[in-house]
């Protein structure tokens, strides 16, 4: 007859570890996305154990999520470290933002009211932060934001999926460099710019005015960081 079920010590101590190391990565996401943890910087388990009152399994269990969001960087003999943007990946992850992001808005014409008016709420939201003085962090959400707004337009959870992931991997080289904050206001100017072109029905000229926005912030991006 067994003894294990639902009700056992055993489960309640696994979901309890799991609740922890969630919010062990999530701590830690939030200092590298913060820049308080710099490109490079080692990550070591027993410093961070200590310093987050948690075990030693129990950050090894975070750092392992973070390497496999690309957050950070495992190498043999000299543990996780903090992962430095390559120039190459904000490249690659400039242009498949411009493949998503680009279906979305020649899409607008043809999408969903309730989509449309998700990139609108997603403006104003963006918008409200930068003229409230929100902090690095929630602007540079909003700012993310709205980009995967416009390609949910093209009203596939797949695609909006897909978006997410990359702009996961891009708040680690925005983390690097105060560029959302130093230029908030441009940024928000822009971002309205586009919208008012959607909403005239230019969508030949939103398109292009996106692929030369991320064109520049792919630029912007390398020449901050000294890729």
């Amino acid at each position: 007859m067994s003894n294990a079920g639902p009700e056992t010590p055993f489960s309640s101590l696994h979901l309890e570890l799991a609740s922890t190391v969630d919010r062990v990565a999530d701590e830690l996401r939030r200092a590298v996305f913060d820049g308080e943890l710099e490109s490079g910087t080692a990550l070591r388990e027993v410093a961070l154990a200590s310093s987050l009152g948690v075990s030693r399994p129990t950050v090894r269990e975070a750092l392992g999520v973070l390497v496999a969001e690309g957050l950070a960087t495992r190498e043999p003999n000299r543990g996780v470290s903090v992962a430095t943007p390559d120039p190459d990946s904000v490249r690659d992850i400039c242009r498949a933002r411009w493949v998503l992001e680009g279906a979305g808005v020649r899409r607008w014409s043809s999408a969903p009211e309730e989509l449309r008016d998700a990139v609108r709420s997603s403006l104003v939201r963006y918008t409200s932060a930068v003229r409230s003085g929100g902090s690095y962090q929630e602007l540079n959400e909003r700012h993310l934001a709205f980009h995967v707004s416009l390609v949910g337009l093209s009203d596939s959870p797949r695609l909006v999926a897909m978006a997410e992931s990359l702009m996961v991997e891009l708040k680690l080289a925005l983390a690097q460099v105060d560029r959302i904050r130093r230029n908030a206001h441009d940024q928000a100017d822009s971002h309205t710019a586009l919208v008012m072109l959607l909403e005239r029905g230019d969508v030949e000229g939103a398109s292009s005015f996106l692929e030369k926005h991320l064109a520049d912030a792919e630029t912007s991006i390398i020449d901050a960081l000294n890729l």
